[in-house]
């Protein structure tokens, strides 16, 4: 066969024949395009999607609004974020490590915008910070090669994408499980809904028509509390044109909790500096807890809270700003050479930490006063870098306490020990108002102390290679740990608040952990077969001493609490057993480090025999994904749904409703005071309805009673509200009106007097279920409609 002459160079080429020159390049492209796609991130991170997809509709989310937020994630969001880390934070990184820092980044330039957007009264001019970076990426030459391909880590193993993506998956089926089929989107399932999510939603609201944002539930109180995920929601909503509460409850915390993934395995990467202890490190933020060997629910140390929130939206947003901060002190730290773009991303991440959960400062604060005292002691100098930022950190912090918290302690004080005198009287079925006798609450302390040595002895592989302890970022590690563990022992707060110090610090001590077991495990040159007979025995052991034991709480009453102590000394009996056989056969640092492979299995059965059990039995007649709604109480009213939303459609934004719910349904006598559903369904401001959560009610607390059963200080406002609807007149709809600059009537009518007698001196404009919306003129008329 012979070939056909090539044809000019200079001759046109018909249309679809590219010439003999051009042709290897279109080729090599092609090739280059097609290894991305089959590149080993692809299939995972693509089938993780698809099944995230797969979830979400099952759990009444439409494909269209699916796509419509990642659409709004990936142009809104992740994109633009990411052209901005290129060109500030150099260094190797894969595409999801990048796509990861760029959503964090993203949500960070889209607050601070959103806050100057809103406060302008164009919300949707928040727009313009993609727009912008797009354009300038696009116009200026020394920037147009971020669009390309950044530097790689070399060969991604592919059993490390798979791996993450096979986390995220769990995350989601968690959030299944958990969240979505105990969470309905309509009413009258909604109103099931955990407690705070109401206040969430009404936070977003407040976010997304004022700036600055007051507490939406008693006008006029500031809203002292950290809220920078709410202004991300609103925008988000005002963006996406979705409904706040579809996206509280279903969207929002997907690709957060895909980005945490992925941004704690880049920081155990970068410590750990191995593929496998960085997977460790995610596997044992996501699964490892305090040791249960109790059989009964989860109460006190067993119960803290980690980084799948969807019932705290600020921890969740919290947990993911925190880790690229973590990831730049790390490029300070190393006494590399920096950059100003390195510079500019530590403050900008800081700025967003200060507002997004206030815990985080105070623990970044005591790891970075930890990283100059060991760089004193090593080098004779405190660490430069190290003190730059915590001079930084100092002055948010300092902004956050004075300007955005106003100085309110929020009900939190100083009283050591308290969460242990709680768990005490859980796990012996005793009343709160009992005092726990002091050996007791000794021994419950020792408790303590025992299960988080045994979640985090892997620390203890340090001391084989003490130097370590020294360098920087082992400093950072346990400074965090160590000042988030006596928050907790420190600390008083009437609902728990003092664990979120514990969830922020946890996935860095669990870091540490992974990382001093590194260290001696390579120090020992322990084989994976070893590793694995050890993390067997030490799983084995805790199932063994949970169930021999059977120790079942609450206790029954009159049986001595002494019994709690049982399987854990036995468990301690075992590990102090295990280490003896050890020191004879094994001998030296291997005994030890095989010591510490089995004890650190140990914390695994508390986290999975407690979610498997969620899992398989929390719902017997549906399946793991199933749709169906909430049960609904028979306390929840009907109606509330839609007469918010016909509010919030017929009002302005700068209304003023008043309501008589100011009760959680059937916690009247005493009043649960955390009703914020109108606000939270309206998007309105209230004169009065659930005053819980207020600093100025916050702070008066005492202990004696919850601050939920506080009555409202100002008497006299509470007088004028509920005069309105318990015996109107027209005096008393002029005093709202007049005084308080009311417009609207919210009435839960099961307690207020007929709706002809309020129908006399404000005008009817609906009813739905138990709820009717009146106006407030300055002339009412009698409503004639029904």
């Amino acid at each position: 066969m012979t070939e056909s002459p090539p044809l000019p160079t200079s001759a046109p080429h018909p249309i679809g024949v590219a010439s003999p020159a051009r042709a290897p390049r279109e080729r090599s492209a092609a090739r280059r395009t097609l290894r991305r796609l089959l590149a080993p991130g692809w299939p995972p991170a693509t089938a993780a999607t698809a099944f995230t997809v797969a979830v979400l509709v099952l759990h009444g989310v439409s494909l269209g609004d699916i796509t419509v937020f990642g659409a709004y994630v990936v142009l809104g969001l992740v994109l633009p974020g990411m052209l901005i880390v290129r060109a500030l934070h150099g260094g190797a990184r894969t595409l999801a490590e990048e796509l990861a820092l760029g959503l964090t980044l993203g949500y960070t330039v889209e607050v601070i915008v959103y806050i100057a957007a809103r406060a302008m009264g164009l919300p949707l001019l928040v727009l313009a910070w993609p727009i912008a970076t797009y354009a300038v990426f696009a116009a200026v030459p020394r920037l147009r090669r971020h669009w390309r391909e950044a530097r790689r880590p070399g060969d991604v193993p592919l059993w490390w994408s798979w791996s993450l993506a096979l986390i995220f998956a769990y995350l989601v089926i968690w959030s299944a499980v958990n969240f979505f089929r105990t969470h309905a989107l309509t009413w009258p399932g909604l109103g099931a809904a955990y407690i705070d999510l109401p206040y969430h939603l009404a936070l977003i609201g407040e976010l997304k028509h004022h700036m600055p944002p007051t507490v939406p539930v008693v006008a006029g109180e500031p809203l002292l509390y950290h809220w920078f995920v709410y202004a991300h929601l609103a925008a988000a909503s005002w963006v996406t044109g979705l409904e706040p509460l579809l996206l509280l409850f279903r969207l929002a915390m997907v690709p957060m909790l895909a980005a945490i993934v992925v941004l704690l395995a880049m920081v155990g990467r970068r410590i750990v500096r191995s593929w496998p202890g960085a997977l460790l490190c995610v596997v044992g933020t996501v699964f490892m807890a305090a040791p249960n060997l109790y059989l009964g629910p989860n109460v006190g140390v067993f119960g803290w809270r980690g980084v799948q929130s969807w019932g705290s939206p600020t921890q969740t947003f919290g947990t993911l700003l925190f880790a690229p901060l973590i990831i730049c002190l790390l490029d300070l730290l190393e006494h590399r050479r920096t950059t100003a773009g390195q510079w500019v991303l530590t403050g900008t991440f800081l700025v967003a930490i200060m507002g997004a959960k206030a815990s985080y400062l105070p623990l970044l604060i005591a790891g970075l006063l930890a990283v100059t005292a060991a760089g004193a002691i090593r080098d004779g100098r405190p660490h430069r870098p190290a003190l730059i930022v915590l001079g930084m950190a100092a002055t948010c912090f300092l902004f956050a306490q004075i300007v955005l918290f106003g100085g309110a302690r929020q009900g939190t004080m100083i009283e050591p020990l308290d969460l242990m005198h709680r768990t005490w009287t859980e796990l012996t079925g005793q009343g709160h108002h009992l005092e726990a006798p002091p050996a007791s609450l000794a021994g419950v302390t020792v408790l303590y102390l025992l299960c988080w040595a045994v979640t985090w002895c892997g620390v203890l592989g340090f001391l084989s290679r003490p130097e370590s302890l020294l360098r920087p970022e082992a400093a950072l590690l346990l400074g965090l740990g160590t000042a988030g563990v006596g928050a907790v022992l420190v600390l008083k707060h009437p609902h728990l608040s003092e664990l979120y110090f514990l969830g922020a610090c946890y996935p860095y001590l669990t870091v540490a952990a992974v990382y001093g077991l590194t260290l001696i495990v390579r120090r020992a040159e322990l084989s994976r077969g070893a590793i694995a007979c050890a993390a067997g025995a030490g799983v084995v052991s805790a199932y063994l001493v949970h169930t021999l034991c059977g120790v079942q709480t609450p206790l029954s009453p009159g049986r001595s609490d002494t019994i709690l102590y049982l399987p854990y000394a036995a468990l301690l009996a075992v590990v102090l057993l295990a280490a003896a056989v050890l020191k004879v056969t094994a001998r030296g640092v291997r005994a030890w480090a095989l010591v510490l492979c089995m004890t650190a299995a140990i914390g695994l059965p508390a986290s999975w025999c407690t979610r498997v059990l969620s899992i398989v039995f929390a719902q017997p007649s549906s399946g793991v994904l199933s749709g169906s709604p909430a049960a609904t109480p028979p306390a929840v009213p009907q109606g509330l749904l839609t007469a918010g939303r016909w509010l919030r459609a017929h009002s302005r934004p700068g209304d003023l409703v008043a309501t008589n719910a100011h009760c959680l349904w059937s916690f009247h006598n005493p009043c649960d005071s955390r009703h914020f559903w109108v606000s939270a369904l309206s998007e309105r401001r209230v004169l009065l309805e659930g005053w819980t959560y207020t600093a100025a009610n916050m702070d008066r607390w005492r202990p004696g009673l919850p601050p939920e059963n506080l009555p409202f200080w100002d008497q006299e406002r509470l007088r004028a509200n509920d005069e309105a609807f318990t015996s109107p007149s027209a005096a008393s709809i002029q005093r709202l009106r007049d005084r308080y600059g009311v417009r609207w009537l919210f009435v839960d009518e099961r307690h207020a007097v007929p709706s002809t007698a309020i129908g006399d001196f404000a005008t009817f404009q609906m009813r739905s279920g138990d709820y009717a919306v009146y106006r407030l003129t300055a002339l009412p008329a009698r409503a004639g409609a029904t």
